[in-house]
């Protein structure tokens, strides 16, 4: 792995540098490591644009494999702000389009640039949970998945993910600068596009919203092994 010092000596380059540079080092630790395992690709090939991925979410390395498995779409990744924050985790950044948000907080300015990106002809990624799963499995999504989907209308395309937990695993002491590759295969599974189910009579907000967001996991639970269900199975 690159050291600290090397990253940060990266990150203050001109911009168009750090891409390049930054670009080269993710291939080089993604073709010696990974072993990229796409299935339903043919699912890609009539999607509505803009569309929203959803994925599950295991490991740092999962944003960069998956902007593998999308390059023709190259939609835009929700990030938590400390990726970039991070010397180590915003060369991964630096790779792929990314948008900014503050995590577990009411971030309207986010949510309103995320709703405007949509609206635009961008599509997304994102990851539900909200954060890297812990227990290596389906953890309770987050409501912002909810929210974007009603509010930009656009349909969604679940992805199943496996293998990065292996690929780059969680720090024990959650020190991101310390995670190290290794050799794995990583699966990933590339559901039916679906459009957000609507609100049945009986529903209040509260239940629809819950049974919404369940609905759109039980997608992605479906492209998993049993194991990694989780809450979801």
């Amino acid at each position: 792995m690159i050291s600290i010092t090397t990253a940060k000596l990266i990150n203050i380059l001109p911009d168009g540098l750090v891409k390049y540079i930054s670009r080269k080092v993710v291939d080089k630790y993604l073709k010696k490591y990974a072993n990229i395992i796409i299935e339903g690709s043919e699912n890609l090939k009539a999607i509505k644009i803009p569309t929203i991925f959803i994925c599950n979410h295991l490991s740092n390395s999962d944003g960069l494999v998956l902007d593998k498995a999308l390059k023709e779409i190259n939609p835009t990744f929700i990030a938590g702000v400390k990726l970039s924050d991070n010397a180590f985790t915003s060369i991964g950044v630096n790779v792929i389009k990314t948008i900014n948000i503050k995590p577990n907080t009411a971030d309207k300015e986010g949510i309103k640039k995320i709703i405007k990106l949509v609206k635009q002809g961008e599509s997304l990624l994102i990851f539900p949970e909200g954060t890297r799963s812990r227990v290596g499995s389906l953890i309770e999504a987050k409501k912002g998945i909810f929210l974007i989907s009603k509010m930009t209308g656009a349909p969604i395309v679940p992805i199943g993910l496996y293998g990065t937990e292996e690929l780059l695993p969680i720090n024990k002491e959650g020190d991101m600068s310390s995670e190290t590759f290794n050799y794995a295969d990583v699966h990933i599974n590339i559901g039916k596009q679906f459009e957000i189910p609507q609100i049945a009579i009986e529903q209040d907000k509260k239940e629809y919203e819950d049974f919404a967001t369940k609905y759109f996991m039980k997608k992605i639970a479906e492209l998993l092994p049993e194991n990694y269900r989780g809450v979801y199975k």
